[in-house]
């Protein structure tokens, strides 16, 4: 594992300055993190993720471009060391991150209304948690990118609170708040397996959605969800070099 976090870290560095437009038009101050924080609190049994940044935090969103295929997602990540099982999913390999997500284009939480209209295919653009496993992807210039399988593999298991799509995401429905500079989200105990001693980092990232065809960022095949810019990394270097407190 300690392998992995290091070639990422390594990919991670090598493409900062990668050309990219679409990117480059969210690297502001808002995705700048100054500190991130995760702290145990046994009065309400769960845990509270923070990233803090220079600007304000979830402020910027993504422009919306009309349709799934090339949809602009922008995140505040806690890749951890956690294993797939704490939170729901089956045995596989990569990293388990918490990542915060808004893309206006389309909505992966149909359980939930974030927006409390009434109704619960509409609120992408509204910041939400998910679960996802991450792994190395040299196609795309993040270096990382959402796992997949395979629709027809019946051994995959995924959390029932997942979004019905074939990559190992969960949409847990946990309270997300926004406030400065700073945005957090509450997890309970229970909902990852009761673990307090794993470690953790925080990046701030672009990604976007590949469904084939025109609209894509370049061509050629590439990741269904894939991380194509890293705004800032907590540590400097994704070595997740910091502990539940």
């Amino acid at each position: 594992m300690k392998q992995i976090f290091l070639l990422l870290g390594l990919s991670l560095f090598a493409v900062q300055s990668y050309a990219c437009d679409k990117c480059g038009n969210y690297n502001n101050d808002d995705f700048q993190i100054k500190k991130v924080s995760v702290k145990h609190s046994p009065e309400i049994g769960a845990t509270i993720w923070e990233i803090t940044v220079k600007g304000t935090a979830g402020k910027t969103t993504p422009t919306p471009v009309g349709q799934l295929n090339g949809a602009p997602v922008l995140g505040y990540v806690f890749p951890t060391s956690l294993k797939p099982t704490d939170v729901g999913f089956g045995n596989t390999e990569g990293i388990v991150a918490l990542a915060l997500t808004s893309h206006p284009d389309f909505d992966d939480t149909p359980l939930w209304d974030e927006n409390n209209d009434g109704n619960y295919g509409n609120d992408g653009i509204v910041w939400h948690p998910h679960w996802v496993i991450l792994t190395e992807d040299k196609r795309v210039e993040g270096g990382l990118a959402v796992k997949q399988f395979d629709p027809k593999d019946t051994t995959v298991v995924l959390p029932p609170t997942n979004p019905g799509m074939p990559m190992y995401m969960d949409s847990p429905g946990f309270q997300v708040i926004t406030k400065g500079n700073t945005i957090r989200v509450v997890v309970p105990d229970y909902r990852m397996n009761n673990k307090k001693d794993f470690s953790y980092d925080g990046v701030a990232a672009y990604m976007q959605v590949n469904t084939g065809g025109d609209g894509g960022h370049g061509g050629g095949d590439k990741p269904m969800l894939g991380v194509y810019k890293v705004y800032s990394v907590a540590s400097g270097n994704l070595s997740l070099p910091y502990k539940v407190k």
